[in-house]
């Protein structure tokens, strides 16, 4: 189209359009520029009909939006300022693309896209042939399209279109940042700034009870607008669930008011309804989530009701899903949503929360791109030709964790090679407009003939709403199969375009139609493959190695396996949002390359011995189990190796033999104690576990020959020296000598063996005295000592005295260090003496 056929819509009166000369001139000197402008001040509609006159804008204007309601809102506002404001059919020179409804011609000069769209187109074609710029809208939201789409701008601007305009637009915009990201080397782009139109807006904090269920505080709040003001109402709620339950509590609302829903499930019509003046005139009353944040007018609205809350994707690196959380909103978000009510007139917002509060809300929303899953990022940018997509123009690079994280997950799927590069079934996974996890279950499901019901599962899985909210996945796709209705039309083409793309074979197999929906998501799935571990339902087991749970009275429930799709709630025990049931035949059929024959030998600390299994798993999921009993012996005796490493020497069957070398080794000084013996475990156990399956089954004998092997002969010529086994009394008697005795090495005899000892004996290099327990003949203590000299000196007599009336046939002299050492009785000393 010539430069001078261009149209030149009639804007109505926006404050942008007092800077409009100025962005103009930044971009017909140089290639990028940022605009910071106010909700109200006109950006979105009013600065990509201006681009159309300029000469260097010869091509199409691609206008990026974060939403698809935004997308078309735009596209319809700026085809009805067309022509001097006479209006113009959308298509024509001004049209919109999404994944769901797409409007535009040939002629079309100015197209709005989602920011997924233009990923996709720019991937497709590098050089973006017949664009002349690209406005990207709302960048303060920092979703990971926006923030990847700006990188690829500026990528493929920098190496193959240097002429190619980019602008950046926002109400909230960091501008020194995006100045700096879009700039060429030192020099950064130009900021130009709007003032916002400016309406009176009165701000009152009502507070909420704690206790009260939001969508009653909501609803009261609303009750309350409604009779203290005057004009339209927009209440923001997290999600659809809590519109339809503060819906229920307004069925009585006064005859001149309508209540309208507003989120991204609901068919275009009713959208274009919340969005638009009512035709009986009567005030609208909106119940929308973040979806009315930003990017549109809602008309005649003046009063916002505001709980502070939002509900946004969260990564879960931990449970390695995406989760929906509820959580406060950002200070910048409550922000614009307060401006909604001012924006074609004063207006008031009812805060449920105390004014104070507000300084504590966080300021702004995280960037996507630090907290996604990076999946989709990570394979973009291989195809794109960077391996690392750190490499790229970022405001905020990806995490380097999540970017390892993300290429295993892509690298497990065969969408990577061990280089990072993408494989064919990669780019066959890029080619579709899907997340990674679903592509792939496109392009798997497609090869073995479900590429149909998997295309129609994609849809689903994407599209909250079809064919209702019900768990099982399998009912919903029956009901949305009959659904009638623009969105639910506009959903089947997209699954019939997804299929084709995806190369699908024309029929299901008999053997895969009945678990088709089960099937594909196991495909895109498999860590969510789940079995049933109780008999109420509510608990499963996932093959990925994490805990589900599952209402009780849900359908699914009594099925033994379910391929899981969405969850919520913590890792331990996410609640299942969807899943299909699925027959375990599927389940080996699908993953038999993943199925594992595993034996396991295990030591049972309980019993000293080993059980040795064979299992047949699926990841963590046991899928059966026997004895093994054709166990390795070598594996056997590496699990009571492990055992005795795990739970100590005390689990081996030491004899008293053992135990009184070990002892008296400490005491000689020679290192054969438990950290000894473990640290030279395998010069000494393994001989002795030789056939054996316990640990008590080795010979007491044994072991001490083990202990004597490893100590050598030196070592055992030191004990034998420093720490004699024996003891040998004077009368000739042999008493073994207790090295582990509390007090020191001791001895127990009859206190008459010792008859004649002068002094006390002692053992070791150190001289250490025996602790000597002397018993009567009867083998009763009469007394412990370690100074035998002074035990005779001191309190032998009166020792003797007593032991003389209770022993009287044995020797208790006066004076024991001179009398003969003896084991006898008195007359059998004299016996003897006489036989001498």
């Amino acid at each position: 189209m010539p430069v001078d056929a261009a149209p030149s819509p009639s804007v109505p009166a926006l404050p942008v359009l007092q800077v409009l000369p100025d962005l103009l001139a930044a971009l017909r000197s140089g290639s990028n520029a940022v605009l910071v402008a106010p909700p109200g001040a006109g950006k979105t509609t009013a600065v990509a009909p201006a681009l159309l006159a300029e000469p260097w804008c010869t091509g199409e204007v691609l206008l990026l939006s974060p939403r698809r309601l935004a997308a078309r809102a735009a596209a319809e506002r700026m085809a009805a300022l067309a022509d001097e404001g006479r209006g113009e059919p959308v298509g024509r020179t001004y049209g919109y693309a999404t994944r769901l409804d797409t409007k535009r011609s040939a002629q079309t000069r100015v197209t709005v896209v989602t920011e997924g769209i233009f990923v996709a187109r720019i991937q497709a074609d590098l050089e973006l042939a017949g664009v002349s710029a690209v406005l990207f809208d709302e960048v303060h939201e920092r979703s990971l399209d926006s923030d990847f789409g700006l990188a690829l701008a500026l990528d493929a601007q920098g190496a193959l279109r240097p002429d190619l305009r980019l602008l950046a637009m926002s109400a909230t915009l960091d501008g020194a940042r995006f100045s700096g990201l879009l700039g060429l080397g030192d020099t950064g782009a130009p900021v130009i700034e709007s003032e916002g139109r400016s309406f009176p807006l009165d701000i009152r904090h009502i507070g909420r009870a704690a206790e009260s269920r939001l969508e009653d505080s909501v609803a009261a709040a609303i009750r309350r607008a409604l009779s203290e003001e005057k004009g339209g109402v927009l209440a923001f709620l997290p999600g659809v669930a809590e519109i339809e339950r503060t819906a229920e509590r307004l069925d009585r609302l006064p005859g001149d008011v309508v209540l309208h829903r507003l989120h991204g499930t609901l068919d275009p019509q009713a959208q274009r309804a919340a969005i638009g003046p009512d035709p009986d005139g009567r005030r609208k009353l909106v119940l929308a989530t973040s979806i009315a944040e930003t990017s549109l007018t809602l008309d005649g609205i003046r009063i916002v009701v505001d709980p502070g809350l939002a509900r946004r994707p969260r990564y879960d690196r931990a449970a390695g899903m995406t989760r929906l959380v509820t959580e406060r909103a950002s200070q910048a978000a409550v922000t614009q949503r307060a401006g909604r009510a001012a924006r074609q007139g004063p207006g008031v917002a009812f805060r449920l929360w105390e004014g104070a509060a507000t300084a504590g809300l966080p300021r702004f929303d995280p960037p996507e791109i630090l907290e996604a899953d990076l999946s989709a990022l990570v394979l973009d940018t291989a195809i794109w030709g960077v391996a690392d997509p750190r490499r790229l123009a970022w405001l905020d690079p990806p995490p380097e964790a999540a970017v390892a994280e993300a290429r295993a997950r892509l690298s497990a799927f065969g969408a990577l090679d061990a280089d990072g590069r993408p494989t064919g079934h990669g780019r066959a996974i890029a080619r579709l407009p899907l997340p990674p996890r679903l592509a792939h279950m496109l392009v798997r499901a497609g090869e073995i003939g479900l590429g149909a019901i998997a295309a129609e599962v994609a849809v689903l899985l994407s599209e909250r709403g079809l064919g209702g909210n019900d768990t099982d996945l399998d009912l919903r796709l029956r009901r949305w199969r009959t659904e009638r209705g623009r969105k639910a039309e506009s959903a089947r083409g997209l699954a019939t375009r997804w299929a084709r793309l995806a190369g699908t074979r024309p029929a299901d197999p008999p053997g895969w139609a009945g678990d088709g929906v089960a099937a594909s998501i196991a495909l895109a799935f498999p860590d969510r493959v789940a079995k049933r571990r109780d008999a109420s339902g509510e608990s499963w087991a996932s093959t990925g190695g994490r805990g589900f749970r599952l209402d009780g009275t849900s359908s699914l429930a009594r099925a033994e396996w379910l391929a899981v799709a969405d969850t919520a709630g913590a890792a331990a025990g996410a609640r299942i949002l969807s899943a299909a049931a699925i027959d375990m035949d599927a389940v080996e059929a699908l993953f038999a390359d993943r199925l594992e024959l595993r034996r396991t030998v295990r030591f049972d600390p309980a019993t000293g011995g080993v059980s040795a299994l064979r299992e047949r798993r699926l990841g963590a999921i046991r899928l059966s189990s026997g004895p093994d009993s054709s166990a390795d012996p070598a594996e056997i005796a590496a699990a009571l190796m492990a055992g005795v490493r795990e739970g100590g020497l005390a689990l081996l069957p030491w004899s008293d033999t053992a135990q009184a070398l070990r002892a008296r080794a400490a005491f000689a000084g020679v290192p054969l104690d438990d950290a000894a013996l473990l640290d030279r475990l395998d010069e000494w156990l393994p001989a002795l576990l030789t056939g054996r399956r316990r640990l008590d089954a080795i010979p007491a004998p044994a072991l001490t020959d083990a202990l004597r092997n490893l100590l050598g002969w030196d070592a055992q010529r030191q004990i034998d020296r420093l720490a004699p086994a024996d003891f040998t009394s004077p009368a000739g008697s042999t008493h073994a000598i207790d090295y582990a005795a509390e007090g020191g090495p001791r001895v127990e005899l009859r206190v008459q063996a010792l008859f004649g000892l002068s002094e006390h004996p002692v053992i070791g290099t150190d001289r250490v005295p025996l602790v000597l327990s002397l018993t009567s003949p009867a083998g009763r203590p009469i007394q412990t000592t370690r100074d035998l000299p002074g035990f005779w000196a001191g309190s032998w007599s009166a020792v003797a005295k007593e032991m003389r009336g209770r022993y009287p046939r044995h020797p208790w002299p006066d004076d024991p260090a001179a009398a003969a050492a003896t084991l006898r009785t008195k007359n059998a000393d004299a016996r003897a003496a006489a036989r001498r």
